[in-house]
């Protein structure tokens, strides 16, 4: 759950069954869970250690993607290049915001402000704007 984006292969459970142990999640696994799919649903895995499949995780928002087990890479590499071929500067800078929405204490909106602030100075900026309207696939220097 700590990662930017989640992919599964269709045959993979999910599930939080650390209280069949006397335990608590730890490592954000409470938080991030209630995030990702509301404290009604959280609740219920957190507190029942029930396992969930690939396509209730998919439907509850847990995960971006689910394919079949040898997909699984080639999905990964796929999203990776589409990320890729995008300013590294703004993808840092979106990041930094989705972060501070959860990190900032409601402070995500003035760290969106001062990153968006931050993209016009940028040479990916320029690259950017100079091939949309030379309608140009971009080719960010990540500068």
């Amino acid at each position: 759950m700590a990662c930017h984006l989640r992919v599964a292969s269709d045959n993979a459970k999910f599930g939080q069954p650390e209280v069949t142990l006397g335990l608590i999640p730890g490592y954000g696994g409470t938080q991030r869970l209630v995030q990702y799919i509301g404290k009604s649903k959280a609740a219920e895995l957190l507190m029942t250690a029930d396992m969930i499949s690939a396509g209730e995780a998919l439907g509850l928002g847990l995960v971006n993607y689910v394919t079949a087990p040898d997909q699984l890479l080639p999905k990964c590499f796929e999203i990776a290049e589409k990320i890729k071929a995008k300013s590294p500067v703004a993808v840092r800078g979106v990041i930094n915001c989705i972060n501070a929405f959860y990190k900032e204490g409601g402070k995500g909106f003035d760290v969106e402000i001062e990153e968006f602030g931050k993209c016009f100075g940028t040479e990916d900026f320029k690259e950017g704007v100079g091939a949309f309207l030379e309608k140009r696939k971009a080719d960010f220097p990540g500068k």
